[in-house]
């Protein structure tokens, strides 16, 4: 059992939250009952995990995508009020960390994804903001492209897409969870051979071919479920929180 001023302080130190420019807050979204013991973790506070964590008699819930981002409507209706509802009839905690769960150096959506794909010595690409948000690192031995994207289907449970530009096997490469697709320009530079993300646009696959580098999009919900997963188990393992993690299964 811990006081939820004490996990909230406890999260914004370990995340660093404080130092990064955000398009949402980070920390406590909706506040939910002082004391918690029981937290459940996802990707994305939707009515799908909400109903799932009220299920669980959850007393706080903790994700990467959150609420109240920048630009939103600010009006409280429709599906807006039938999540906050539910949240405060249940008198359930709300905690987003978006990108600085994308960054954190071990428990990190990009970190994360790091140990998936065995990239050696990872680093954050220099000049890119927030500091590990686009990573780059080197397998341990030059790998055709096709079998990354075979582990990389398999570790992450999903079909991918792949832009094989033809230019032989990988030995360094660079990725960003999500939507980090717009990164691809800095991979190329950094001397990635291969760029890895989860989403896609129409101009990634352009950009691809004419800087010659490989590209994976391979899902921003997949390539974003690790980071909070670890946060959880690390909360479970250092504070005694119990702690389930809840993932809405998403093709997106």
């Amino acid at each position: 059992m811990i006081e939820r001023q004490q996990l909230v302080d406890y999260l914004d130190q370990l995340l660093d939250s404080g130092r990064i420019k955000d398009y949402c807050p980070n920390g406590l979204q909706v506040e939910g009952k002082a004391q918690i013991q029981t937290v459940v973790t996802g990707v994305t506070a939707s009515m799908a995990l909400l109903e799932q964590a009220a299920a669980l008699n959850a007393d706080a819930i903790l994700v990467h995508h959150g609420y109240f981002w920048k630009n939103e409507a600010p009006m409280v209706v429709g599906m807006k009020k039938r999540r906050l509802q539910l949240l405060l009839a249940h008198d359930i905690n709300l905690l987003g960390y978006h990108l600085p769960l994308d960054v954190h150096p071990a428990l990190g959506n990009n970190a994360q994804l790091a140990q998936i794909l065995n990239v050696e010595a990872a680093t954050p690409v220099l000049g890119v903001e927030p500091i590990g948000v686009l990573q780059q690192g080197e397998l341990a031995k030059a790998t055709p492209l096709s079998d990354i994207a075979a582990l990389l289907s398999e570790k992450l449970q999903r079909d991918l897409l792949v832009e094989d530009v033809g230019i032989g096997a990988v030995t360094k490469l660079a990725w960003c969870s999500g939507g980090g697709q717009g990164y691809i320009e800095q991979a190329a530079a950094a001397g990635a051979q291969l760029f890895i993300s989860g989403e896609v646009s129409e101009q990634t696959i352009h950009c691809a071919r004419e800087l010659g580098i490989h590209f994976i999009a391979a899902g921003h919900h997949a390539t974003e479920r690790y980071g909070v997963k670890a946060l959880g188990e690390h909360l479970a393992a250092e504070l005694g929180l119990t702690v389930h993690f809840v993932d809405i299964a998403n093709p997106a």
